[in-house]
């Protein structure tokens, strides 16, 4: 799995739980953060990366600091030395 994908799995695993606490729908979600259902079902299964904007209004529709939806990922910096800088995804947390 190359970086860009482990972001957006692990962006969506975050979304998914936050949702499903808030007891909402993909549709309701959609609706409160004015998406498509379908484009929270993408984002939810890591087939899409979300822009900041969505980021945020995501975060808004289901009443959670932006953070909540970015648990997980740590970026370590690249190095002068030619060395380039990686995302970290943390393993998947359970569901409670």
């Amino acid at each position: 799995m190359n970086h860009s994908t482990e972001v957006a799995a692990q962006f969506g695993r975050n979304l998914a739980r936050c949702r499903k606490r808030a007891g909402l729908s993909q549709e309701e979600l959609g609706y409160r953060a004015g998406l498509h259902r379908t484009a929270i079902g993408l984002l939810e299964r890591g087939a899409r990366t979300p822009k900041v904007d969505t980021i945020v209004r995501l975060a808004g529709a289901v009443s959670v600091p932006v953070g909540d939806l970015l648990a997980g990922f740590k970026w370590t910096p690249g190095h002068v030395e030619v060395v380039e800088g990686r995302f970290e995804v943390a393993e998947p947390q359970q569901t409670p």
